[in-house]
């Protein structure tokens, strides 16, 4: 006789039995998982870092570039002749130029009076602003109550701030900016803070617009001053703003 015994059948389990190595390498996964997305996130914020410190610059210079080549002539209450160096009461070649293309705009009945602005050094017996009218007046021949002076100011900003007051005195709103190519945009921003509706329009003669290689450190130097402006509230001085001195015994007349 055969006894028949039922066994019980076993489980069977169809996930593989874990190993404890394999179990720390999951507990280990998932402790480093935080840490993937911290760094991640890391990784991202220093990109988009790096990216702005480069691409603002570069959009900046580009503004730069691209208000250099506009000429705007827009019917406007005056025409701002921007300072550069004078040689006791005589404008330099720089102002010279810019004074000679206000007069052409006002010629063209661009605007019906011309402003010069611009201070002094220290020692300096004429200030940039009356160097200008002096010379529109007299070298001119324009009205001497068609041309306002401005003596004031060291740096660009300065010189709009008093502008400003200026037409706000006069109850002016609009101007044309003379001035070099590559200064256009940040004088148009400076002169818009100070309530002028600013237009551009360059001249076309001078130091900075000599060579490319001239041209190009220009246009670094006023992407700089104009990101100083727009971030800190300060006024870079472009080489042609200094007031500079004649050697002794240069004639000055």
């Amino acid at each position: 006789m055969t006894l028949e015994v039922q066994l019980p059948e076993p489980e069977w389990n169809d996930e593989p039995e874990e190993r404890p190595g394999r179990r720390s390498g999951r507990r280990a996964r998932r402790e480093r998982e935080p840490r993937s997305r911290a760094f991640i996130i890391t990784v991202g914020v220093v990109v988009g870092l790096v990216a702005i410190a480069v691409l603002t610059p570069l959009t900046v210079a580009w503004r730069v570039w691209y208000q250099a080549r506009q000429d705007e002539r827009p019917r406007s209450d005056a025409i701002i002749v921007l300072g550069a160096a004078q040689y006791d009461g005589r404008p330099s070649p720089t102002l010279q130029w810019r004074l000679q293309h206000a007069l052409d705009l006002y010629r063209r009945g661009v605007a019906p009076r011309i402003v010069t602005v611009g201070g002094k050094a220290p020692g300096d017996r004429f200030t940039e602003a009356d160097a200008g009218r002096r010379w529109l007046i007299n070298r001119g021949g324009m009205p001497a109550d068609r041309v306002v002076a401005v003596p004031e100011g060291r740096d660009t900003l300065q010189s709009f701030q008093a502008a400003g007051r200026l037409y706000q005195r006069s109850g002016w709103n609009s101007a044309v900016l003379v001035t070099d190519p590559w200064h256009g945009l940040r004088s148009k921003r400076m002169a818009e803070d100070n309530g002028i509706r600013a237009a551009s329009s360059p001249t076309r003669s001078g130091p900075s617009v000599q060579t490319r290689d001239t041209q190009f450190s220009y246009i670094v130097r006023e992407t700089g001053g104009y990101l100083s402006y727009v971030l800190f509230g300060k006024s870079v001085k472009a080489p042609s703003e200094t007031v500079k001195k004649l050697p002794e015994g240069t004639p000055t007349g």
